[in-house]
């Protein structure tokens, strides 16, 4: 069942003396089903952050609609149910982690046994339980990014929206936000995260959607979208003789010689045949056969540079 759904979700923004249009997002249809990690993605500038915005009614939509939990985004009776990280968070430098804490706690009405409570447990999730009582300020990135993220949970959100939440932060802060996002998913919440760092959401998401210039261009499980396009097979063999070797490079979209194997990258299942077919009998041995994987990061790159060839 969808938590989150946009229809022709469009957003103008006038720009210079003029008023002159410009397009921020145009036309985007979207479903994030409930209790799932959805990667939103997008170079700079394609819409993501407009996106958020508007779902959380910062600004508002030229036309279109979005609705979440089955009700319109300006239903108040859903911002309890709703947290937010956004990219680039600035808090109150003199206040402590917990004294941050506690005041948003208490702008959400929970008691004082409550915000205790709370702030102790959030604090431990995100990794900041021994920095319960530094001040903000002293904070490196990747702390502050974490602060954020324990204020996107104060509530116990059903639904998170995280604007670049690894932006910044070292590998071990990135791991740690990781994991939060994963059990956050596996106490049943939904994460609709943007996100750059590629190899990141391809470990934690399910389902993405990739827009460029604000035009939604593809959304989809990530197995599905990494298997789309050509295929490759690396393949290793060694005993060949030289005919073999001619015979065998013309079947490779590439093939090199090292010491006494050949490496060979085949275009297809059917060059696999041919292979298996051409040296069977015979003293050529087969090293080892790898399907070549296409990643994320290399269908994001490829998908938005066919989308700048048609601009």
């Amino acid at each position: 069942m969808p938590i989150l759904v946009i229809e022709g979700l469009t957003k103008y923004f006038k720009r210079g003396f003029w008023g002159r249009k410009v397009r921020a997002l145009e036309n985007l249809n979207l479903e994030v089903q409930d209790g799932e990690v959805f990667g939103f993605l997008g170079p700079n500038g394609a819409g993501k952050t407009t996106t958020i915005k508007l779902l959380l009614q910062l600004i508002f939509p030229t036309r279109g609609r979005a609705w979440i939990m089955g009700k319109p985004i300006a239903d108040q009776s859903i911002r309890r149910k709703i947290g937010y990280m956004p990219e680039n968070p600035y808090f109150y430098r003199f206040l402590t982690a917990v004294e941050f804490l506690h005041f948003f706690a208490r702008l959400n009405g929970f008691s004082r046994g409550d915000r205790d409570r709370r702030t102790k447990e959030i604090l431990k999730i995100v990794g900041l339980e021994d920095a319960a009582d530094v001040r903000i300020g002293e904070f490196s990135k990747g702390m502050t990014q974490r602060i954020g993220l324990a204020q996107s949970m104060l509530t116990d959100p059903d639904l998170i929206l995280m604007d670049e939440p690894l932006s910044g932060v070292d590998p071990i802060g990135r791991a740690e936000i990781r994991d939060a996002i994963l059990a956050l998913r596996d106490r049943g919440k939904t994460i609709f995260f943007c996100s750059h760092i590629l190899s990141d959401v391809e470990s934690i998401c399910e389902r993405v959607a990739i827009l460029n210039h604000g035009k939604l261009l593809e959304t989809g499980k990530i197995s599905e979208l990494i298997h789309k396009g050509e295929r490759r097979f690396e393949a290793i063999v060694r005993n060949h003789t030289e005919e073999q070797k001619k015979s065998l490079a013309a079947m490779a979209v590439s093939s090199r010689e090292h010491g006494d194997s050949l490496f060979l990258t085949l275009p297809n299942e059917f060059s696999v045949d041919l292979l298996l077919n051409q040296i069977h009998g015979t003293k050529t041995k087969l090293v080892s056969l790898t399907e070549r994987r296409q990643s994320l990061e290399n269908y994001f790159m490829r998908l938005i540079g066919e989308e700048e060839g048609k601009r």
